[in-house]
């Protein structure tokens, strides 16, 4: 409900409580509003209806401080011609050709205009030149082809092609359980179906995150008999390290898994984990830590199962693949696909026996951080 909306609700309850208890006087004690402002509203309700009772501003447009047209027709036609260009640029392009508009000018031009951005320039040059059949000149290509060398770097969404294809793996602080110390969660996600996986840890180190990999994805999809080829993680210690003595890189080396990275600083390049656990937060955390006290993490951790079984079993998604289906529902729905892409694979090394406890990860953080620093 916007600002304008809740004025003129206000005005109506007004009327309303009038009309109910019959008395003008009592309902505008109440409202704490004059009678004549009463009959004001009650006039103009009865001569334009709900929407003369929305607030009106009486502050006009002055039209002498804004540029002159013929000023502002070149600003529009300075941003077509050269999108690429920023404001402090084409104002200072535009000073050479003897018009004076600064660039704080030049961006509310391109405001009004829905030009303020790139792309947005980029979009009005290619719907111009599909209605006037214009011929692109050498700055307008050079535009389009950074415009396209940026979508090849920095995609809108991450590329899979099939379940197994792409896991993403993230780290997310829980917080500090009395009696437990910290709790880190390893969360991974099929980027495909959006199937999730999700362990808690006393610590945030290169066994833990393997671990996760090992007791909770790898089974799963041995299970359906599909191959995880990358993972996609950021460039935290837990994930990254030197190839021959990293706990983590060592596990996906012995699995034959592809190890992506995160770009530096863009955290956004992971975002199905970091969406994942704004949902768990909301959803699971925030009410599970109201409801109940937690003495021990297996307790957490059984309350964390049911929460993750029914996001992927139950909880619909409106995303570009799941559109209305579960996560589950998609991921069998797609298995043919990735049984077509894969290929026979030689044997798969055998995984760890029995998944970790955290006090076995903890103490197997310590020793690998002592044999560090020997």
């Amino acid at each position: 409900m916007t600002a304008d909306e809740k004025v003129a609700r206000s005005k109506m309850s007004l009327l309303e409580l009038a009309e109910y208890l019959k008395n003008v006087s009592e309902a505008c004690r109440v409202m704490g509003v004059s009678r004549q402002h009463f009959y004001d509203i009650k006039s103009a309700y009865a001569e334009g209806g709900v929407e003369a009772l929305r607030e009106k501003t009486r502050r006009k447009p002055n039209l002498k401080n804004r540029v002159a047209p013929e000023i502002e027709q070149a600003v529009v036609e300075m941003a077509v011609e050269q999108p690429a260009y920023g404001q402090v640029r084409a104002s200072n392009e535009l000073r050479r050709k003897g018009i004076l508009v600064s660039p704080g000018g030049v961006r509310n031009i391109w405001l009004r205009h829905e030009l303020e951005t790139f792309n947005k320039r980029l979009a009005s040059l290619e719907e111009k030149s599909a209605k006037e059949g214009i011929v692109y000149t050498e700055a307008q290509l050079a535009a389009l082809e950074r415009a396209k060398r940026e979508k090849e770097t920095d995609p809108d969404e991450i590329e899979t092609h099939h379940p197994g294809y792409l896991v993403a793996q993230d780290t997310m602080y829980v917080g500090y359980l009395k009696g437990v110390g910290r709790i880190y969660q390893q969360t991974a996600i099929d980027t495909y179906s959006s199937v999730a996986f999700a362990k808690l840890y006393e610590t945030k180190v290169p066994v833990t995150a393997a671990d996760c990999l090992n007791d909770r994805v790898m089974p799963f999809f041995e299970e359906h008999g599909v191959k995880v080829l990358r993972v996609l993680t950021d460039r935290g210690t837990e994930y990254c390290g030197r190839d021959d003595r990293h706990a983590y890189e060592l596990y996906l080396a012995l699995n034959e898994i592809e190890h992506s990275k995160t770009k530096t600083k863009h955290p956004q390049t992971n975002g199905i984990c970091e969406r994942f656990h704004q949902t768990c937060l909301n959803e699971f955390y925030k009410v599970a830590f109201r409801r109940r006290i937690y003495r021990a993490l297996d307790e957490l951790q059984a309350d964390l199962d049911d929460f993750v079984r029914g996001y992927n079993e139950s909880r619909t998604h409106q995303g570009k693949r799941c559109q209305g289906r579960t996560p589950m529902l998609t991921f069998l729905d797609a298995l043919p696909l990735a049984y077509e892409k894969q290929i026979d694979q030689p044997p798969q090394p055998p995984r760890m026996e029995s998944p970790i406890t955290p006090s076995e990860a903890a103490s197997a953080a310590a020793a690998q951080m002592g044999a560090t620093v020997l």
